[in-house]
Formats: C-alpha cells, structure tokens, sequence
C-alpha cells in the first residue's frame, strides 16, 4: 500500500507541474505575491483588480481538467491500477 501511495503522490506532483506550466514566469510569481497579500482573505486584503487577476491567472491553469485528473489518478491508485 506503501508504494500505491508513493505512486499516486508523483502522478499528482507531474500534473500540478503540467498546469503550473500553463502560466509564465512572471505570471507564477505574481499569482504566488498575490495569494500571500491574500492571506487566506483576498475579498478584505485584495483589491477588486487584484482579484480579477487572479482569477484570471487561476482560470489559466485549467481547474476543471487538473481536477478530473487529479480524481483519475487518485482513483486509480485507491483500485490498485497503475
């Protein structure tokens, strides 16, 4: 079970690499500054520009697809498949 775990973590690991790569550079930096100023509370810490760009930048990474991959490669994992 050990190693299904191990398995799964890389898979995981491999597709947020693959979604953070839809952004460049600069624009992970900024939406990383932008989640830090967020502090947990982007409606009170963010500005209403701030936040429309990082929804835009979040929108970027494909959230639904990283989802249902995310979902596939844990469900694989949970029966055992590789």
């Amino acid at each position: 079970m050990f190693w299904l775990r191990v398995l799964a973590v890389a898979q995981l690991a491999l597709l947020v690499r693959h979604h953070l790569a839809l952004l460049e550079p600069a624009e992970r930096a900024r939406m990383a500054k932008l989640v830090a100023l967020s502090r947990g509370r982007p409606r009170r810490n963010l500005s209403a520009d701030e936040r429309q760009e990082l929804l835009r930048m979040v929108q970027k990474l494909e959230p639904g697809a990283f989802a249902r991959g995310a979902w596939g490669a844990a469900r694989g994992r949970l029966r055992g498949k590789p």
